[in-house]
């Protein structure tokens, strides 16, 4: 029975990578979409693993948004082909096709107006599940429109960015659920992405490639450590001496506050936004970028500098 259940966890990561690989690889819509559902299908084995209620509650939010956001794609390719003949990627140019195409992809990585599902299913899952569905899946949608951002409704694609970073800053605000607040941060962080997009590609692969090196240690940290709330993390300082600093940093880092690895991805996107004469977008993003401080100083304040209720009976 152990070698059955390995070898179908053996199968199932193997076909969540291969799917995102065939989607990041393809030149045709249809393999594209192909890999998304591979994907896809993987990915809600992966979630369902823990019978519980609530896990199979994520799963089927997981799966209608997903599923709905995969069949927007192919409708936004089918109006394409009909327009232009071409099932090509990169040949994407009918305006009407390229906007559906846009928010189906907004759909897929859980970026404002359509963010309701990812709080919700990282909450249903396990702290590995909740890392993978914040990192791994994010890969082919942002491939995707990396190959065809230069048809992409530009003002549209900031909207969605803004949006996405002011609900990730005040979602998060709210949240005492360390896994709810690490989707926000998610949120958060695609909208920094969206809003250079189109601007700059190349910096946005670097903000999202960056976010996916910082965001892992972080998961690990706090699935080693047990937390699931922010409550945990009080007692952390006496339990854990070691990691509790690195998840401090970790935070920090994500917060995007220098010296740390998460300033440069933003100094670069508010540099290249004031270059373009976009000064009130990059006053608005580093605006909203102290929201989400705020809640990650929160944690970070909780987790090293407060100790927690001494409960055991002390002599008078």
């Amino acid at each position: 029975l152990l070698v059955v259940n390995n070898l179908t966890q053996l199968t199932i990561t193997f076909n969540l990578i291969i799917g995102t690989i065939i989607t990041a690889s393809s030149h045709h819509w249809l393999t594209a979409w192909a890999g998304l559902e591979l994907n896809m299908l993987s990915m809600l084995t992966i979630i369902m693993k823990p019978k519980t209620p609530r896990t199979t509650e994520a799963t089927i939010k997981y799966f209608l948004t997903q599923a709905i956001a995969s069949t927007m794609m192919i409708f936004a390719s089918t109006i394409n082909a009909t327009q232009t003949g071409h099932w090509n990627i990169s040949q994407m140019t009918d305006k009407y096709a390229c906007t559906m195409l846009l928010l189906a992809m907004t759909m897929k990585v859980g970026a404002a107006p359509i963010y309701f599902w990812l709080p919700e299913v990282m909450q249903g899952t396990t702290m590995t599940t909740a890392l993978i569905i914040a990192s791994w899946q994010k890969i082919a949608p942002i491939t995707i429109l990396f190959m065809t951002y230069n048809n992409l409704p530009p003002k549209m694609m900031m909207m969605i960015g803004i949006t996405s970073t002011i609900i990730g800053g005040w979602g998060g605000i709210n949240q005492t659920q360390l896994r709810k607040l690490m989707a926000y941060s998610s949120i958060s962080n695609i909208g920094w992405t969206m809003t250079i997009f189109t601007i700059s590609p190349h910096t946005a692969m670097l903000n999202i490639i960056l976010y996916m090196i910082m965001i892992t240690p972080t998961f690990m940290l706090m699935k080693k450590m047990s937390l699931k709330t922010l409550q945990d993390s009080t007692t952390t300082w006496t339990s854990s001496p070691m990691t509790g600093p690195l998840l401090t940093l970790m935070l920090l880092s994500l917060s995007g506050l220098p010296p740390l690895t998460g300033f440069t991805p933003k100094l670069l996107i508010l540099n290249e936004l004031i270059m373009q004469n976009l000064t009130p977008i990059a006053t608005a993003m580093a605006m909203t970028s102290l929201i989400s401080l705020f809640f990650y100083l929160r944690t970070t304040y909780i987790t090293t500098m407060t100790t927690p209720p001494i409960t055991t009976p002390s002599p008078m």
